[in-house]
C-alpha cells in the first residue's frame, strides 16, 4: 500500500536534525512509501535546514501556522496515498517500525487506524505520556492510556504485546487509512492542538471501523517540543476541545446502545441527548472545581484558561441535532460498535490506588455501545 509519512513541522529545526535521518532510512526499507515534510509557517531555520541536509524530501509550506488539525487536513489535501502517517518531529523511529502497522492495515480492512507502543526517549523502558500503549477515555471523557494514568507512567514489561483494540491512539504516530479520514473530514479545524486525534478515533469507531495498537512497532518520543505541559495555552486547549469532542460524539454513543436495547430510533435519540447533555454538565462542574484549585494555589493564568476554554466552547459548539442522531442509528450496521469507554471516574480511582492503579482497572468496568 503506498504509504505517506508526514511531519507537521512548527519551529522544530533541532528535532528534524536529529531524528528524520533514522526516519528516512526506515521509511527507504518499505516499498511505496515516503516522508514529507509540511511547514506550518516556521520562523526558524527549519526550512533551511529541509533545503541544505534534506533536498530529497518533498516539502510542503504554508503561509501561516494552522494548527496540527489545518495543518494536517491541508497537507493531506496535496497528497494522493492509500494510508497516511501522523509523526511528530520529536519521534525516534526504530527500524523496522513501519512495516507491521502497513502489514496490520493491509490485513484489516476493517481497521481505520493503526499505532505502534509509544515508549518515553528519555527513559526508554517506560512509556510514554501522550499515547503509551493505546488510550481510552472514562465516563466524563478524561482520557487515559494502558500504562498512563494522569501523570503516572508505568514500565514496558510486555503486558500489552498483543495488537489490542483501543478507543483511541495518539497523533504523536498515528496509520490512518486515506480514504476513510477523507470521508470523515479529517480533524475536525476548530480543535487547532490537543484531543483532536481522540475525536478522530471516537468518529472512526461510530463510522463502523477499529482502533488498533500494534505493539510489534515502537517508537521513542522526547514529548512537549511544540507546547510545555506547564503552558496555560496548552490548559486551555485540552478543556475546551474536550468538551468539543465530547459534544460531537456523546449522543451518539448513548443512542447507539440505547437503540440495541430496543429504544425505538426517537425514543433512543432523545433520551442520549438528555443524557449527553447532563454528561457534559458534569464534566464542566467537574471543570470548575479544578478552576477553583488553581485559584486558590494562585495559579490565575490557569484560572483564565478554564473561563475561556468553557466560553470559547459555547461560543463554537456545534452538536449534532436529533434529525443527524436519528439517522446515524438508522443507517448504523450491525458492525458499529464504540468500544474503551470506561464506566468509572479514572481521577478518582488513580487517587484511591495509587501506583497500583495500572492493575486495578478491570476489563469489566469498559462499556461497549453496539
Amino acid at each position: 500500500m503506498k504509504t505517506a509519512v508526514v511531519i507537521l513541522n512548527w519551529n522544530t529545526e533541532n528535532f528534524l536534525k536529529e531524528f528524520l535521518p533514522g526516519l528516512i532510512r526506515s521509511v527507504q526499507k518499505c516499498s511505496g512509501a515516503e516522508v514529507i515534510v509540511a511547514d506550518n509557517a516556521s520562523t526558524d531555520g527549519s526550512m533551511k535546514l529541509m533545503k541544505e541536509m534534506f533536498p530529497q524530501i518533498r516539502t510542503i509550506s504554508f503561509d501561516r501556522n494552522h494548527g496540527f488539525t489545518g495543518g494536517y487536513n491541508r497537507a493531506f489535501n496535496e497528497i494522493e496515498s492509500d494510508l497516511f502517517v501522523l509523526i511528530n518531529s520529536d519521534i525516534e523511529v526504530t527500524e523496522s517500525w513501519l512495516q507491521p502497522l502497513i502489514g496490520w492495515m493491509e490485513s484489516h480492512p476493517d481497521c481505520g487506524a493503526c499505532a505502534p507502543k509509544l515508549h518515553s526517549w528519555q527513559n526508554r523502558a517506560m512509556f510514554e505520556y501522550a499515547g503509551a500503549a493505546g488510550g481510552y477515555i472514562d465516563r466524563f471523557g478524561y482520557p487515559f492510556c494502558r500504562g498512563r494514568v494522569l501523570k503516572r507512567l508505568d514500565m514496558d514489561n510486555g503486558q500489552y504485546d498483543t495488537p489490542e483494540d483501543v478507543f483511541w491512539a495518539t497523533g504523536a504516530c498515528l496509520m490512518v487509512r486515506s480514504s476513510l479520514y477523507k470521508e470523515l473530514g479529517g480533524l475536525d479545524e476548530r480543535f487547532f492542538a490537543h484531543m483532536e486525534e481522540i475525536d478522530l478515533c471516537w468518529r472512526m469507531q461510530l463510522a463502523g471501523y477499529r482502533v488498533t495498537v500494534v505493539p510489534e512497532s515502537t517508537v521513542y518520543h522526547v514529548g512537549g517540543g511544540t507546547l510545555p505541559s506547564t503552558s496555560p495555552f496548552k490548559l486551555y486547549l485540552n478543556y475546551r476541545n474536550n468538551l468539543w469532542m465530547l459534544s460531537n460524539n456523546l449522543a451518539k454513543t448513548y443512542a447507539l446502545g440505547l437503540y440495541s436495547k430496543g429504544y425505538s430510533v426517537t425514543k433512543a435519540t432523545r433520551k442520549a441527548s438528555r443524557k449527553a447533555a447532563l454528561t457534559i454538565g458534569f464534566r464542566m462542574l467537574l471543570d470548575w472545581l479544578s478552576a477553583a484549585v488553581y485559584l486558590l494555589t494562585l495559579k490565575w493564568d490557569c484560572f483564565k484558561a478554564v473561563y475561556k476554554a468553557h466560553r470559547d466552547y459555547w461560543k463554537q459548539n456545534r452538536k449534532p441535532g436529533t434529525d443527524e442522531i436519528t439517522d446515524f442509528i438508522s443507517n448504523a450496521g450491525k458492525d458499529v460498535a464504540v468500544r474503551g469507554i470506561y464506566g468509572r471516574w479514572i481521577v478518582l480511582q488513580a487517587f484511591l490506588k495509587g501506583n497500583t492503579i495500572f492493575k486495578n482497572i478491570n476489563e469489566k468496568d469498559f462499556k461497549v455501545y453496539r
